[in-house]
């Protein structure tokens, strides 16, 4: 009887070990899955003549053109336009969500008032809170911004804003107010500190907002739809929109997946490079 109340009791302890030990390996796989298939899809078709990707699948081409096919995606979806449209829209947006945020969350990290606390609530209320786009058109079409940049370029801002005011504001109470108190003591001048001081201690915070604002911004295609709504001024996704749904792009399933190889290029470099700065400045603003 004692021998076998110290098997049962070792047996429940060992298959705990084994689920603890196994459940890493469990969540990568399922990530492996969940992420390498749909890139392998993507991949595979955008190398595949036309007959064979007629029914995307995971096989291998039969006969490798990718570079036909990149070639025609870049030629025919006119993608040099879009990426000159994205670059015009994007870089506008980033800049102004980072000068912006970094101001109004100087503000709110050093002054505490009711009214701070109810200015940071609904700045930040944006995280939750998704735009309506139907008020967001009107009131573009009301300033007369409706089908330009800058209107497209004031949506992007306004919507990422609460996300870098969210994260530099926490990142900026935890950095010692004695370092603004001695350049004040010096003679240093509100502006002089914020652009001194503030800023360069923001650097691993900015630089996790400015990627995080550019994927999302390059990749969006709904606002842009109702915002720009097309034309000479579509940017890369909202382009790849148009031409998917051409006549020419139906059953070309070929050239859409390598038009959305071309365009995904500059964000996976980018992201690959600066994935450190990602970790570090998300956990810098929400954990400090």
């Amino acid at each position: 009887m004692t021998t076998c109340a110290v098997r049962a009791v070792k047996r429940p302890s060992a298959a705990r070990a084994v689920w603890r030990l196994g459940r890493p390996a469990l969540v990568l796989l399922l990530a492996a899955l969940a992420v390498g298939v749909p890139l392998w899809l993507v991949a595979v078709t955008s190398a595949k003549p036309q007959a064979e990707a007629v029914r995307p699948n995971l096989d291998l081409p039969r006969r490798w053109q990718p570079a036909g096919n990149y070639e025609d995606a870049v030629g025919q979806g006119e993608m040099l336009r879009g990426f000159l449209n994205s670059l015009l829209v994007v870089v506008p947006s980033v800049v102004l969500v980072l000068v912006l945020g970094a101001g109004a969350a100087w503000v709110f990290a050093r002054r505490e008032s009711r009214l701070v606390s109810a200015a940071y609530a609904l700045c930040i209320s944006g995280l939750l809170l998704p735009p309506a786009v139907i008020t967001v058109v009107m009131e573009l079409r009301q300033l007369g911004l409706a089908g330009t940049r800058p209107g497209m370029i004031a949506v992007y801002t306004g919507m990422y804003l609460s996300t870098s005011i969210f994260f530099m504001t926490g990142f900026i109470r935890a950095v010692p107010p004695e370092l603004e108190e001695a350049a004040r003591m010096d003679g240093a001048k509100p502006l002089r500190i914020f652009l001194r001081i503030v800023l360069p201690l923001l650097r691993p915070v900015i630089a996790t907002a400015t990627i995080m604002v550019t994927l999302y911004a390059w990749s969006d295609v709904f606002y842009a739809f109702f915002v720009l709504g097309g034309g000479e001024r579509s940017t890369l996704p909202l382009n790849l929109y148009k031409v998917a749904g051409a006549q020419l792009y139906l059953n070309n399933w070929h050239l859409v997946f390598a038009y959305v190889v071309v365009m995904s290029l500059p964000m996976v470099a980018i992201f690959l490079v600066a994935q450190r700065s990602i970790v570090s400045g998300i956990t810098s603003g929400a954990v400090k």
